[in-house]
């Protein structure tokens, strides 16, 4: 097990947060603003204070009573996308930004400049960036350095807080394409919490449905967006792949089937037509 919350409270709620994350398996957590998805991300990577329970990360248990030497054990194995990443931001290049975490856990400095390389390449930038100062680049290309400063120490388990906000469709695609191979090839485990429920929808196993600080249903993606009932209730809409299988079911009696890919949904319309 990855990570495993036991009677989690967060700070001035009221409910207590029990769930469990796979590891190498990719996880969405969807909810309506207020449902402290963030306060979620930030309890795992010890932003946030446990109030009262425990969090179990890779074997080690963090609690109300954890010091900082547990909180930095743990945050070796984690990487954390803010929403907005030029809050992680604070150095003036973005070769000193991608490198800072190496400095901190005294990489000697050949090993830094190919760790640099690897990761500004894995995010699908060039090493003409390494110059820049990191508050001059786009939206996308600022989430991309900010991905990479987190890769570049290889943690095994990956934080997104709505990391596609602020992405036109090219950007949200290269992300997509990124997270795939993180996933597939190098067996990370990533957890996203975010409103984009179709971005979701694409890229991960399993999710989690918050409502008012509890898990209130969680499953696979299918049996959770399938569950239109729940969703409904608190106000959140299954994916439009999802929704358009639906209303062809209803309307011309044809079974799609279920997909998350709308290239192989459209293969499955084209045999119909045909």
């Amino acid at each position: 097990m990855a990570i495993k919350f036991k009677d989690v409270k967060i700070k001035g709620s009221k409910n207590k947060l029990n769930f469990n994350i796979e590891i190498s398996k990719t996880y969405g957590l969807i909810g309506n603003s207020g449902s402290n998805k963030t306060k979620i991300l930030e309890l795992i990577c010890g932003l946030e204070i446990i109030e009262s329970g425990q969090v179990e990360i890779l074997g080690d248990t963090l609690s109300g009573g954890s010091n900082e030497k547990d909180f930095f054990k743990v945050r070796k194995n984690i990487g954390y996308l803010f929403e907005n990443p030029s809050e992680q931001f604070f150095q003036e290049t973005v070769y000193d930004e991608i490198s800072f975490a190496l400095k901190n856990f005294n990489y000697k400095k050949d090993d830094i400049d190919n760790h640099v390389k690897k990761a500004i390449k894995l995010v699908g930038l060039d090493e003409k960036y390494l110059d820049r100062n990191p508050f001059t680049l786009s939206c996308g290309e600022a989430k991309k350095v900010a991905l990479a400063s987190i890769l570049v120490y290889n943690p095994k388990i990956i934080l997104l807080d709505d990391p596609t906000i602020g992405l036109d469709f090219k950007a949200k695609a290269d992300l997509l394409k990124l997270l795939r191979v993180l996933k597939k090839r190098y067996n990370k485990t990533i957890i996203i919490a975010s409103k984009d429920i179709d971005f979701i929808h694409k890229i991960v196993d399993h999710v989690l449905v918050i409502d008012q600080d509890k898990v209130v249903l969680s499953g696979t993606k299918y049996n959770v967006f399938s569950n239109q009932k729940i969703l409904k209730r608190i106000g959140i809409n299954a994916p439009k792949l999802i929704l358009f299988s639906d209303i062809v079911k209803k309307e011309k009696n044809i079974n799609l089937g279920y997909r998350d890919d709308i290239n192989d949904l459209m293969k499955d319309v084209y045999r119909y037509v045909k």
